[in-house]
């Protein structure tokens, strides 16, 4: 969740990017070859993945590699931060639903971008990007996200009120803040964009771990009647998961960077709602939905 927009983003640095703890998987398979696509250099050794995007020159991305996960939109966002266009077409890839990007197209409109649609493809300019605030109808990470690559490079300031407050939204503050951007407030409803000329350094940095990876192996234990401890853990980004395993019977014990589960009894019924953070995560819902499976009397309410 936070590797993701993190690759994108390397498509404004004109240096080199070293990033660890990239996870293999499917996603960062598809995002790695739409960054070769587009003219990028994506070099992978163990425990690490460096990319330059100095000679990068396309601006569009395949119709193919787009569809096969949702999160790919993100780099659009990127692509009109550093080239002032960009050309794609709707994203495909979520299995939880009809999740579609007018909240990132609206808020492009909103910073004055012109966005043509036609034929199934979406087209961004935005030379006439103006300075302002964006309030978005919802807390869309992926539009918050959307909008921080965008304007890094916009010589504009400008604030998204309603943003995502995710931890994945802190994670590219920091990268892009190490690039020698200027974004705070991330983690906030209040964000604040400062574009700059450009962004050009060869840095080495090292992705969160990831909140959703970490509570799929604490209910796999659950799960199992087992006992598990998981280390290089950041408890406050977890801690809707561990109420919630906590209330279904797990003893759970936390240390700095560190927790452990142990799942001894049958696991007990609870009620689920799933909210934006620091909300219990809608990613969760099936992972934790599998453990209440078990449990009699559950009942689980999801909210979008």
């Amino acid at each position: 969740n936070a590797s993701l927009p993190i690759l994108a983003s390397t498509i404004l640095n004109k240096g080199t990017t070293k990033l660890y703890n990239v996870p293999e998987i499917s996603d960062t398979k598809i995002t790695q070859d739409i960054l070769r696509f587009l003219g990028c250099s994506v070099k992978k050794t163990k425990g690490k993945i460096e990319i330059n995007s100095k000679n990068m020159y396309k601006k569009e991305i395949p119709e193919k590699l787009m569809h096969q996960m949702r999160s790919t939109v993100v780099l659009a966002g990127a692509i009109l931060g550093r080239f002032k266009e960009v050309r794609f077409s709707y994203p495909g890839g979520c299995d939880i639903g009809a999740r579609p990007i007018d909240l990132h197209l609206k808020a492009f409109k909103d910073l004055g971008i012109t966005i043509k649609e036609e034929n199934g493809e979406i087209f961004c300019d935005s030379s006439n990007m103006v300075a302002g605030t964006i309030t978005l109808d919802f807390p869309s990470v992926g539009a918050t996200e959307n909008i921080i690559l965008a304007a890094a490079l916009s010589n504009k300031v400008i604030y998204i009120k309603n943003a995502a407050m995710e931890p994945e939204i802190v994670d590219l503050q920091n990268y892009i803040n190490k690039l020698g951007g200027s974004v705070s407030g991330a983690g906030t409803k209040d964000i604040k964009i400062v574009g700059v000329e450009k962004l050009e350094a060869n840095i080495e940095y090292e992705i969160m771990p990831d909140r959703i990876e970490i509570g799929t192996l604490l209910c796999a234990a659950a799960i199992t009647n087992g006992n598990i401890t998981i280390k290089n853990v950041r408890i406050e980004h977890i801690i809707p998961i561990v109420y919630k395993l906590e209330e279904m019977g797990c003893e759970i014990n936390l240390k700095e960077k560190e927790i452990n589960l142990i799942a001894n009894n049958r696991l007990k019924s609870c009620n689920l709602k799933t909210m934006p953070y620091p909300g219990f995560p809608t990613d969760m819902q099936p992972i934790i939905a599998s453990c209440l499976g078990v449990a009699k009397g559950t009942s689980i309410i999801v909210e979008n």
